[in-house]
């Protein structure tokens, strides 16, 4: 199932957050994306009906194997993405926001000869 780019997002800002914090709410999920507590109340909500996340007893969230899968996925594209622009000379603040862009819309085989690349080297003229 493919799930839209605000989806990924949200998603990975738990994966992000909670690696960051350990536990994680809806209250650290709308610091951290600049939104208002009760629009992410409902898109957790949301994720919670369709099988994303969970809740505890005190209310933090987890996710769910198909959620941990779509936030590591997106995570991975990010921090990679970053991380070639930054090689080609793109300077850090604009690489950041295009790598937003770019990983929700790269496809699978792109992305992994991507990876492929820039784990050899190759960007850095290393052979």
């Amino acid at each position: 199932m493919k799930i839209q780019a605000s989806a990924e997002d949200y998603l990975e800002s738990i994966f992000v957050l909670r690696k960051k914090n350990g536990k994680v709410r809806s209250v650290d999920v709308a610091k951290h994306m600049g939104f208002a507590k009760p629009t992410i109340s409902i898109k957790m909500k949301q994720f919670q009906e369709h099988g994303y996340v969970t809740f505890d007893a005190e209310k933090c969230l987890h996710l769910t194997k198909k959620g941990e899968e779509i936030a590591a996925r997106i995570h991975e594209r990010h921090e990679l993405l970053i991380n070639i622009l930054m090689a080609i000379g793109v300077d850090e603040k604009q690489a950041l926001e295009d790598a937003c862009k770019i990983e929700h819309s790269i496809s699978e085989k792109t992305f992994a000869c991507l990876k492929a690349f820039y784990e050899s080297g190759a960007c850095f003229g290393v052979k």
